[in-house]
């Protein structure tokens, strides 16, 4: 028998920390329950497209984001996801909806082409989380030199959303395609977008120059 709504949201709210809700809200997530236990609540689920949508439907920002991993990508309408991106208001959420749903799906395309000149930054900025993922998987349905020019002229004034998934892609771009390398790291050199971002030790900075060179160095073994 399939385990019921109900019976989801009792398991997630007993895992619920307050510590970890106060960490959680810092970053535009209002909960408080430890994402590797969510991780164990959705795989003992298993794949379910129908409990996903009840879930999805709660919500309840845990709730969405087992709905999120153990739905069906490939079953969504591109409608449906546009739709979902648009309700979801916790940052993971929004996160996960992009990269363990968009991005598997087969609407991915119209998805990028059609979020990228959204009037709300949330939407626009995962246009260009799709249009990252592009660059380095699908480079030949994008124009690397139209997309160069595009993040040159925006990417400095941007909304901080749109301009964190702009410096992701112009990253990209620098990373796996050695003969924009040079342009890509120019522009971010002359923009300094995330020059100052504060980055953990042992970690990689944001700001595109280093990342470039960061990747690079380790590609080359």
């Amino acid at each position: 028998m399939s385990p019921t709504v109900a019976a989801v949201l009792a398991e997630l709210a007993a895992l619920e920390d307050p510590r970890m809700r106060e960490v959680n809200e810092r970053h535009g997530d209002d909960h408080g329950v430890n994402l590797t236990k969510l991780r164990a609540v959705a795989k003992g689920l298993k794949t379910d497209q129908d409990l996903a949508a009840e879930l999805w439907a709660t919500d309840v920002t845990p709730a969405m984001l087992v709905a999120l991993l153990i739905c069906r990508p490939k079953a969504f309408t591109a409608e449906e996801i546009d739709r979902m991106l648009r309700e979801a208001r916790a940052r993971k959420v929004q996160d996960w909806l992009i990269n363990y749903v968009a991005k598997k799906s087969p609407h991915v395309e119209r998805l990028r082409t059609m979020w990228l000149g959204d009037a709300d930054p949330v939407v626009a900025s995962a246009g260009w989380a799709l249009t990252a993922d592009t660059v380095v998987k699908r480079p030949d349905q994008v124009d690397l030199d139209a997309l160069l020019d595009e993040i040159e002229a925006g990417m400095r004034d941007a909304h901080e959303r749109i301009q964190w998934e702009m410096n992701t892609t112009l990253a990209m771009i620098g990373i796996h395609h050695p003969d924009r390398r040079a342009r890509a790291i120019d522009i971010g050199e002359r923009l300094e977008v995330l020059k100052d971002y504060p980055t953990p030790p042992n970690c990689t900075s944001p700001y595109a120059p280093i990342w470039i060179g960061e990747m690079v160095r380790r590609q080359a073994g």
